[in-house]
């Protein structure tokens, strides 16, 4: 049987010419072959998508959270999507009283919850730029967005009201209003007032639009409907501009690639909402899901009982990061490790039996029900009984989970690709289609994409196996950098989009990301090390979570920090005669031997280049994480950051 092949060739490949590197073919969808999804009638805008719904489902239920009973927390509560409109126009027009313009810039601060739609729904209304302020993009990076973006009114969560205050009185020279999502104490509006700015608790806002009627703009396609900051590995956070048509464009896209395999979404389906709604990946998600009348659940804010919330929402579509995801796989394999021989060799046994029958091309519902029905259920009932699509994107999920939830999950289990500068989704992954584990399988069928060629990191994508920088054009794609005319012409070249990540087409016409352009240096031999790639290779050693690596033009070989697998490093001492809590352990020699050893044989066996193994560890028992700005929010590693903090170890074992 010939392998399908998902992806069309639209125009040919370009010869390098003039010092510019040479470029692939444009490809597309196999299910955009005649021509990208019309725009849906009537569509224009963000607030079109909200509106509509609303004419259409207004007793629907749109957004919930949990209420608290005695001191506990109970099933969840419902805005409908009428409800949600006549709050969002009360907010509109006291947006207008405070004498915000259309295209004033409105700051929203704060984990999600219903009060952050519903203000992101009154700036759609008014043509205001929403703009979503988080902490996690560094120290200051609040004041500055404010100030660089020039916010006149922001939105906030209660707890982050002294945040906000942080920023005065540099933002002052805009800001002019704050609102609190909640209450607001005596004393912080004494302070305010001391400035000359005004502050409101949410039910003093909305009562100041009750009695108001401001007439709304004409929103149209091309008008940006938000400025989102995103945290660059390096520099200052840069403003991309997404306009209404990205986001309407992503809709029609997404539409059109789930019904290539018999999918939609409907008015029953139940969203849980936790990934921050700051970043595109959710917010996209969210704009689908109030297209099609369904429903919002938002958590509790804490990942601890993120599953405890899942239980009582039972959500049919699930979007996770890998941390997520990876958590969830070690509390399934640990409870089937732990749970007896006989529970075990079942497990096992359901376990191939369904992955030879989904290599097999049956579809993951048609490979073995009776496991299903018997093995997997338990699994199913843990993300509530009802998830059918579980999507994973913002960083590389591990190929063995992937792997391993598409089998026991009993629900679609894909993974995407995409950048805040091409709104979101760019390349998603089929169901059913088994060879595409391990990719962001083809582009959806709203943009086009190309490879090309990176000379200088032996990249060429007229190869037979063709790599090089992903390149995305369409009307997804952002439409500039905010006040940073300079950065959008480095990246935005011929409408091209220049990506950053190094892919390779595979025969199928999936897209596998294998590394980062910048990320590459020279050993003090003259060798180039693509760094990421090499990261991608050696995490697959079981026993360690995460691993950065480092070398420089001055040293012949290269250092790492690894983050262990507490469970497995402890197993391993037990067996060993190594005692010591989990510190102690990563301080042992014996220890980082073993990682070494297990780091050197994998590096064999996949034949890595002599200076390409890591000839010394160093093992930081606490993951890297967002505290001690290591990674961004949608775990990159930030390596200056990580080099600064991790200096001493790396001189340390530079000496030795």
């Amino acid at each position: 049987m010939a392998e399908r092949k998902f992806i069309i060739e639209v125009e040919p490949a370009k010869a390098a010419e003039d010092g510019k590197p040479s470029m692939g073919p444009v490809y597309r969808s196999v299910f955009a072959k005649d021509g990208f999804p019309p725009p849906i009638p009537g569509l224009e805008s963000c607030w079109d998508i909200f509106r509509m719904s609303v004419e259409k489902n207004p007793n629907n239920r749109m957004l919930g959270h949990r209420e608290i009973v005695d001191g506990k927390h109970g099933e969840y509560v419902w805005l409908t999507y009428k409800q949600v409109y006549d709050i969002v126009m009360k907010v509109g027009n006291a947006i207008r009283s405070c004498g915000v313009q259309e295209r004033g810039k409105c700051g929203i601060y704060g984990a999600n919850c219903e009060e952050w739609i519903i203000s992101m729904e009154a700036c759609n209304a008014h043509g205001l730029y929403c703009v979503p302020l988080y902490d996690t993009l560094g120290a200051n990076a609040v004041e500055y967005v404010m100030c660089h973006a020039e916010v006149t009114i922001v939105f906030v969560e209660e707890t982050k009201i002294p945040e906000v205050f942080k920023t005065l009185p540099k933002t002052k020279e805009y800001l002019k209003t704050i609102v609190s999502f909640g209450k607001v104490t005596t004393e912080q509006k004494e302070e305010v007032q001391k400035l000359g700015l005004a502050i409101f608790s949410w039910d003093e806002f909305l009562s100041m639009g009750e009695d108001k009627n401001f007439e709304l703009p004409v929103n149209k396609k091309t008008d940006v409907c938000t400025i989102m900051y995103t945290s660059g590995t390096t520099g200052e956070p840069k403003g991309v501009m997404i306009s209404n048509n990205s986001i309407v464009t992503l809709i029609a896209g997404v539409k059109r690639f789930l019904e290539s395999f018999n999918e939609t979404l409907n008015e029953k389906d139940v969203y849980v909402s936790y990934l921050p709604l700051a970043h595109i990946f959710d917010r996209a998600i969210e704009e689908c899901i109030i297209m099609h009348g369904a429903s919002i659940g938002f958590w509790r804010g804490d990942v601890k009982l993120l599953l405890e919330d899942i239980g009582v929402l039972k959500p049919t579509i699930f979007c996770a990061v890998p941390r997520v995801l990876d958590r969830i796989y070690s509390g399934l394999t640990q409870k089937i490790s732990t749970g007896g021989l006989l529970r075990h060799t079942l497990f096992k046994v359901a376990y191939s039996y369904k992955l030879r029958g989904m290599n097999g091309g049956n579809k993951h519902d048609e490979a073995a029900p009776l496991c299903d029905r018997v093995v997997f259920n338990k699994v199913k009932q843990a993300l509530g009984g009802r998830v059918r699509l579980i999507l994973s994107g913002a960083a590389p999920l591990a190929t063995h989970i992937e792997a391993y939830l598409r089998v026991v999950a009993c629900c679609y289990v894909l993974q995407g690709y995409g950048l805040t500068e091409t709104c979101a989704g760019t390349f998603v992954s089929l169901p059913n289609e088994q060879d595409m584990l391990g990719t962001v399988g083809p582009p959806l069928p709203n943009v086009d994409a190309r490879l090309e060629s990176v000379p200088e990191m032996g990249y060429d994508a007229l190869s037979s196996t063709p790599r090089g920088e992903i390149c995305v054009r369409g009307d997804t794609v952002f439409s500039g950098y905010y006040k940073r005319e300079d950065l959008t012409k480095e990246v935005l070249i011929d409408e091209w989009f220049h990506t950053g990540d190094i892919g390779e087409w595979q025969p199928n016409g999936a897209m596998k990301v294998i590394d980062r352009k910048k990320n590459i240096f020279k050993l003090a031999q003259g060798e180039y090390v693509a760094v990421e790639n090499l990261e991608n290779i050696y995490i697959l050693v079981s026993d360690i979570e995460s691993i950065w690596i480092y070398g420089n033009s001055f040293e012949s070989f290269l250092v790492a920090v690894a983050n262990p697998r507490h469970e497995a490093i402890e197993r391993w001492a037990k067996e060993n005669g190594v005692s010591g809590d989990i510190n102690t352990l990563c301080e042992n020699p014996k220890v980082k031997d073993y990682i070494l050893q297990q780091l050197s044989k994998l590096g064999k066996e996949k034949q890595l280049k002599g200076f390409e193994l890591i000839k010394d560890i160093h093992l930081d028992p606490v993951p890297f994480d967002m505290d001690r700005n290591l990674i961004t929010p949608t775990y990159k590693k930030k390596r200056p950051q990580l080099l600064e903090y991790y200096q001493d170890k790396i001189d340390k074992m530079y000496k030795k």
